[in-house]
């Protein structure tokens, strides 16, 4: 299809917690890919997926009615063509018929199943072309829901010299899926058996801090870390982390958090009961109980691989994936 041609997509994202919606459009002149919405809701889709290897019939209902809102969505901004992709708690169930049946009834499209090599290349692409870092390399951590996603990579181009978004292709050196995410590891060690979490105790900190350093353990030599890269964060752990820190959602996207801001945040969340972390007001309700595990999964990942500072990036997989649409 020409770069003449204007292509409106939506791009639809269902994670282990969240499901997400951008709808974007191709500039039929400069061929720059604009947003014209972007919604997200809390659903946790994985919700008890780790103890049971099937959905929850609550969680089914929570997602199909983000889905009944997204396709209003779409609808109203007229997309020509809709994408759907499942990650890290779809990959695990033994029902999933249900859940493709719920959402092609609702949406017109049948789920994509990604693997995580997909995913993290989506979310690379997504997460550091809108940034003004210079060609890499990168270090792209994707903190999920189910799972963590680390990929390392660099523009094919130099970063033109006006500044802006980075120009050119982007070469993917290597990728890892990691299975630690703040809902996988928050039912596993952190909740009770509701998945309700109040108050994180020493000893299941310690087992988030084990699980996620063996986890990291194995990655590490797989991920060419010499030039040492730029550490970019994407996911609702790390973008909720760096808006407890500044005391706003607003303006989170291309903010650099240094490991002692990221120590003291996930302190701060660690410590808390759940009526004190549902009190801070950027953090969504439904993400009050995972924050505290997925806060200790950055802050672990960091003092692991050695980086001293991080960049927060609110674009991801949905980014990635709306370019891959538009062509």
């Amino acid at each position: 299809m020409g770069r003449n041609v204007a292509v409106r997509v939506a791009a639809v994202d269902c994670g282990t917690n969240s499901i997400r919606l951008l709808v974007a459009e191709r500039d039929a002149h400069t061929g720059a890919v604009v947003e014209l919405a972007r919604r997200s809701r809390i659903v946790r889709l994985g919700q008890g997926v780790g103890r049971t290897g099937r959905f929850a019939p609550e969680a089914l209902e929570r997602t199909f009615a983000a889905c009944a809102e997204f396709a209003q969505v779409i609808e109203e901004l007229k997309a020509e063509s809709v994408a759907f992709v499942a990650t890290s708690a779809t990959r695990d169930v033994a029902d999933r018929a249900e859940f493709f049946s719920g959402v092609q009834r609702i949406l017109g499209v049948r789920p994509e199943v990604i693997s995580g090599d997909e995913e993290a290349g989506l979310s690379f692409a997504g997460a550091v072309g809108s940034l003004s870092t210079g060609p890499g390399p990168w270090l792209v951590i994707d903190i999920g829901g189910g799972s963590t996603e680390c990929v390392v990579g660099a523009s094919a181009r130099s970063a033109p010299e006006s500044g802006g978004t980075t120009s050119g292709a982007l070469d993917v050196h290597a990728s890892v899926s990691l299975d630690i995410g703040s809902v996988r590891l928050t039912e596993r060690h952190l909740a009770d058996s509701e998945g309700s979490l109040d108050r994180a105790s020493p000893e299941g900190i310690a087992a988030v801090r084990r699980d996620v350093e063996a986890a990291l353990g194995g990655a590490a030599a797989r991920l060419p870390l010499a030039p040492r890269p730029t550490l970019v964060g994407v996911g609702g752990s790390v973008t909720t982390l760096a808006a407890v820190r500044r005391g706003s959602k607003d303006g989170v996207h291309g903010v650099r958090l240094d490991i002692d801001e990221v120590r003291e945040v996930s302190r701060l969340l660690l410590s808390a009961d759940r009526a004190q972390r549902a009190a801070i007001d950027v953090i969504e309700p439904g993400r009050v109980d995972v924050i505290p595990a997925g806060s200790l999964i950055l802050l672990t990942a960091m003092e692991r691989l050695g980086f001293p500072e991080i960049v927060v990036s609110r674009h991801g997989l949905l980014d990635g994936l709306a370019h891959r649409l538009v062509g």
